[in-house]
Formats: C-alpha cells, structure tokens, sequence
C-alpha cells in the first residue's frame, strides 16, 4: 500500500531530460493551438448562434460540440460524486443500506424522459427559463449517467477480499485510510469502466436533453443532439452524417485523451501479485509521465489537494469497523423521530395529491397501461437475450486479449458513445419499407441503448482477474468450458449482475424513444408503456404520464427486488476475489 501510495502518477521510470524536454514542448503546443483554435472559432461565430432556433448550417457544430461536452460533463461529476458517497453508505452502514438500497431502485427506475417535464417546469417556476432548461439537461444526462457507476461502486465494496479488510484491520485505519487506500483502488477499475459507459449513455439520451416539447411549449438548447434531432425531423441526410462526423470526432478525440490514459493509469490498482506481460498502453498516457509540466501540476493540483484531505479525515489513525453501530444519543433519537414524521407527513399529502391525479385517469387508459406493461416487459426481455449472447463471449475476449483490446477497444468506446437515436430514422425507414414490423425496431433500438451496460462491465471483470490466478488456471490446464465454469464466469459473477441490473433499468427507460418516434411528418408506435409516457408527454396529458410512470417505477422495482437483490447477495457471498 505505501507503494502505491508513493508512486508517482504518471511514473513510468524514464528520467531522460532531453525527452522530457521534448514532451513539455509538444503539451505546450497543443495547449497553445488549442487556445487559438478557440480563439478563431468565437471570432467567426455565425450570428444564428445568437436564436433560439436550431440552424443545420455545419459551421455551427463545433460550437454545438463544445455546449454539449459542457454538459455531459457537468453531469458526469455530479455522478461520481453521488455514486461514490452513496455507494460507500450503502455498503458500510447496514441500517443506511436497509433505506438507500430500496431508494436506489426507485430512483433507477423512473423513467428519465417522462420525469424531465416535471423538472423543466419545476426549475421554469423559480428560475429563469434558459437557466431552467439547462439545468434540466444535464439533471438529465446525469440520471442516464449515474446509477451504472453507483451500482458498481457498491458491488465492489460489498465484495471487498477479505485479505483486504484485514490488513485495514491490521494497519488500523481509520474511515479515511480505509476508503482512500483499501475501498478507491479496489473499486477503481469497475467504476471507471462504468464511467465510460455512463458517458457513452449520457449521448444516447442528449438528443431527447436538447430538444423536446411538453405539450404546446417547445424547449431547445444548443448541442449536437438538438442538432441531429433537427435533422432527422427535417429528413436531412448532409446534416445528419455531419452531426454524426462530428459526434464520432468528439469521441474519438475524449478517449485517446482521457480515458484510454485513465485505463492505463488504473491498472497501478489491479489486485494481482504478478505482474501482465502486455498491459494497455496509451501515447498520450507515455507523453505526460514523460513532461515535467504535467508532473508538476499534478503535484500541485491533485496531489496537494490529496494530502489536505489527509490532514482534514486522517488524523485519528484508530480503526472502526464497518458494522460497528454506535448507540444513539436521546437527542439525536428526537432530531430522527421529527425528521420521520415530518416525512411522513409530507409523503401523505403529496399522496392525496397524487391520489387525485390517478382518479381523474380514465379506466380505459389503466387497461391500455396494462397491456403496455407486458408488452415493453417481453421487449426488454428478448433485448436482454440478444445482449448476453454476445456481449459476454466479446467482452472476454476483449479484456482477457491486450492486442485485441488494442484494436476493439476504441471502436467499442465509439460504438457506445454514438447515440441509436441519430440512427433511428435510418433503421425506421429500412424497417418499414420493408414490410416488417416496428416492434423489430423497437427492439433494435432498446438493445443499441442498453447492450453496452453489459458489455462494459464484463470488460471490467475480465481485466479485474488478477495474472495469478490465470495462471493457475494455465497450469491445472483448464480449457474451453471448464475454464468458464471454474475462473472466467465465477470472477465476472458481480460485474455481470451489475451490467444486467443498469441495462434492464435502460432498457426499460429506452422503451420510450424506442416504442414511440416521430420523424418528418409520420409518427410510428407500438403497444407498450414507453409509448404511452412518449404519447402522454406529447399531449401534455399529465394524469396518463403519471400513471404510466408510477407503473414503469413499480415493475422494475419488483424485479430489482425479488430477483437481482438476490443475485447481488449471492455474488457477495459466493463470488468474492478471495
């Protein structure tokens, strides 16, 4: 642990000043052609910039650009801020996780595009509208973001090795030490695979963040994703491929700059006591370990920021257990009973309103809610089928393969981030041309949306599997399924139930741009309950909205509940890298 702790963050032993040199004036050059670029760009802006209204003109896009990777990651940090607090609460405090588990499934279950009207008029009330409608995307962005990473965070704490926990024990540390040397590390390469794969589904639902109507009123914002919806609406082939050229840019570019180094740079934290022969690398990785600059403003920046955190949380060096509960104070047992039935009071008259709402509801309408129930749910199901099926055989060979990972990796990253829905019209008209159903389309599209969960997190398992234990397995010479049953499937156990947990909450939520679509002037739909939240916020129909959602909430929290709640328990007790 000191070792880790004393290594330099981007050491890789090279300590030749000529190179170093050489590697600050590069970081120096781009920095500069990187201002000047942005310097041109607000120079020439087009004065459509300047309304309201979405223009296709492609000079626009890298300002587009630019205001959507805003947001995607503003809302990105908000994730890992929520998914690292609430995850490490819920996983070290049986009490807390007896309330914060429930709530994380209801919260995963909402269906995000139904719950966006609400926000956006609710923000619309006390602010401002442009500031309310941005802060509602990316309230958004961080809703598609954010329970993936949360749900890993948790998974990899709950199935800490027990060596670990003990050299804790033994090292007596306190809260801090533990969580910044034992719980961070271990848990840093499935949370950070889950953060690809959060911002990869943060652009599939930025099309609907950017631009969508509730009711008469029309809500807009600038970004590629208003950009490609406005072109699918108005059939524009050019613009489209444009907005996708660009998309694919943007992409391209964030992964050779942040989270291939990022891979790389998280494999310090692997728990294996051999080290790989061919670990991952990354140019721009090599490139900073290589500049005295970059050294030295993570020395100032994270690094100083680091040890006042130690000064702040790691003085008292006592260790306290996880499941140590200390008795409450009289006091602190008053604050929490008012606090509870100040709750439950609220609760209750937001109930009655609620009550209200769902009365007013035709019995039609539950009949309809019924039947698009069981019908999303037989979608969500053959999606989750297909993505299992080669999701997990690729995944392993990815993550189990550098020089194949070298090659995938990047246009797996690529493949996730573009959003189906820019695709969707293709795949619409195709589809229907064609004579086939728009059920297949709906399908298509809940898997482009969700497959990736699962893909991502088996990455994460198969690079988690330390070098020693593939080794024995080399030894005992395990071969084809034997050496699935007995190291592959038990070691990706938690990650895969993490992946098949987000992607049936994605899946569910998908089904609401993937059952319901209007492009041009045709409107294409299926029967299902991602359908009737499309069409009730279509209309502004609120009674149906609520209904629907209140339904969508209610079947994934029983499935979370009573089938992967169990899962979850199972890979704690039985999977464990120990």
């Amino acid at each position: 642990m000191e070792a880790i702790r004393r290594k330099p963050i981007f050491a890789t032993g090279q300590t030749d000043a000529a190179y170093l040199g050489w590697a600050d004036i590069l970081i120096l050059l781009g920095l500069a052609g990187a201002v000047y670029l942005g310097v041109q760009l607000a120079s020439s802006a087009p004065p459509s910039l300047a309304r309201a209204e979405i223009e296709l003109d492609p000079r626009v896009l890298p300002y587009y650009a630019v205001q959507s990777v805003g947001r995607m990651a503003a809302a990105y940090f908000l994730s890992l801020l929520f998914s690292i607090v609430y995850g490490y609460m819920a996983a070290r405090s049986r009490s807390a996780e007896r309330v914060l588990l429930p709530v994380l499934d209801v919260l995963q279950s909402v269906p995000i595009l139904s719950f966006l009207p609400v926000v956006v008029l609710s923000l619309s009330a006390i602010l401002p509208q442009a500031t309310a409608v941005e802060l509602a995307a990316i309230v958004l962005i961080f809703t598609s973001q954010v329970w993936n990473m949360t749900y890993s965070f948790y998974q990899s704490l709950r199935t800490l090795p027990r060596e670990l926990r003990e050299a804790a024990s033994v090292f007596r540390f306190n809260w801090w030490w533990r969580f910044r040397r034992v719980d961070l590390p271990f848990a840093s390469i499935g949370l950070l695979w889950n953060s690809v794969m959060s911002w990869a589904g943060g652009w599939f639902f930025l099309m609907a963040a950017e631009i969508f109507t509730v009711g008469d009123k029309d809500f807009r914002l600038p970004g590629v994703g208003s950009y490609l919806q406005e072109a699918a609406n108005a059939n524009n082939t050019t613009a489209i491929l444009y907005g996708v050229l660009t998309l694919v840019l943007v992409v391209v570019a964030l992964d050779q700059l942040v989270w291939r180094p990022l891979l790389v740079w998280v494999q310090k934290f692997k728990l294996e006591t051999v080290e790989d022969d061919n670990p991952p690398t990354s140019w721009f990785y090599n490139l900073l370990s290589r500049s005295r600059l970059a050294n030295a403003l993570t020395q100032v920046l994270i690094v100083g920021t680091i040890k006042a955190l130690d000064r702040r949380f790691g003085k008292a060096r006592r260790f306290e257990p996880a499941e140590q509960e200390r008795p409450l104070h009289w006091t602190q047992k008053v604050a929490r009973l008012l606090a509870l039935t100040a709750f439950v009071l609220l609760v209750l008259a937001l109930s009655l309103q609620l009550a209200q709402l769902l009365l007013s509801v035709p019995l039609s309408d539950y009949a309809r809610i019924a039947a698009g129930a069981l019908a999303t749910a037989l979608r969500v199901l053959v999606a989750m089928l297909i993505a299992m099926a080669w999701t997990i055989p690729l995944g392993v060979l990815i993550g189990s393969n550098p020089s194949v990972a070298n090659f995938l990796q990047p246009l797996v990253q690529i493949a996730a981030s573009t959003p189906a829905t820019a695709f969707f019209p293709l795949i619409v008209l195709v589809i229907v041309s064609n004579g086939i159903s728009f059920n297949v389309a709906s399908v298509l599209l809940m898997l482009l949306g969700t497959q990736w969960y699962v893909l991502f997190n088996v990455i994460a398992g198969t690079t988690a599997i330390p070098k020693d234990l593939r080794d024995m397995s080399d030894l005992l010479r395990f071969k084809g399924w034997n050496r699935w049953r007995k190291l592959i499937l038990p070691s990706l156990f938690p990650y895969l139930i993490t992946g098949l947990i987000t992607a049936s909450g994605g899946a569910w939520n998908a089904s609401i741009v993937a059952e319901y679509a209007e492009f041009g002037q045709q409107t294409y739909s299926v029967i299902g309950l991602g359908a009737l939240i499309s069409e009730a916020t279509a209309k502004g129909d609120f009674g149906l909205l609520t209904a629907a959602t209140l339904t969508m909430s209610v079947v994934v929290v029983t499935i979370n509940r009573y089938f992967w709640r169990r899962l979850y328990r199972l890979a704690a007790e039985r999977y464990t890298m120990e």
